[in-house]
């Protein structure tokens, strides 16, 4: 009953969308109608600049953190804050308070998983990072990042929880990101620097 209720409030944290709610204070837009149309920060730095989108990047993270703490603190043990933390990402990804249309949620999983199994998400995180710098594509860096975390926590023999925690991350990652799966082969995906939308 405990896990359930760290679960629900997770979720509810979750799908407290930053990128929506700062553009709609910055520029009284959605941002989800400019730029790529995700409700994200790589998208809230296209369109907004440097400030809000490193303000919703912190922010996501911290949405992450937060759920993941909240498992521990309501129910405990390895499997609470693993679903905790997914709860957060699915929140973040389709928010109940702004009809279902989220980000794609790779903030919230740097946070979730720095929280669960630090030195993992720190190697991930550190390629994914030098990636985006050669390639100035951040789709490419974040399915890297959601593709190494399960490697890194099942090489690190973290808990089942964490490893199965992380495999659903990946997949959620790609699902997510199939139509910047398909710009990236066809050589159209929009770079990092790119003009505003």
């Amino acid at each position: 009953m405990l896990t359930i209720l760290a679960v629900l409030i997770s979720y509810l944290l979750g799908s407290v969308s930053f990128s929506i709610l700062i553009a709609k204070w910055v520029k009284g837009i959605d941002i989800r109608n400019h730029g790529s149309g995700n409700a994200g920060a790589t998208n809230t730095l296209r369109v907004l600049g440097k400030g809000p989108g490193t303000a919703v990047f912190l922010l996501d993270i911290a949405k992450g953190v937060l759920a993941v703490w909240l498992g521990v603190w309501i129910a405990g043990g390895d499997w609470a804050p693993v679903l905790c933390g997914l709860a957060a990402i699915a929140g973040h990804n389709w928010p109940v308070y702004f009809g279902f249309k989220g980000g794609k949620g790779i903030a919230t999983t740097v946070g979730v998983m720095a929280t669960l199994a630090f030195i993992p998400a720190l190697i991930a995180g550190v390629i994914a990072i030098i990636l985006i710098a050669i390639t100035r594509y951040v789709s490419l860096g974040s399915l890297i990042l959601a593709l190494l975390l399960p490697v890194f926590v099942w090489m690190m023999d973290k808990p089942a929880a964490y490893l199965w925690g992380s495999l659903v991350i990946c997949v959620l990652a790609f699902v997510r990101h199939r139509k910047n799966i398909v710009k990236l082969l066809k050589g159209t995906e929009n770079k990092l620097g790119a003009k505003k939308g």
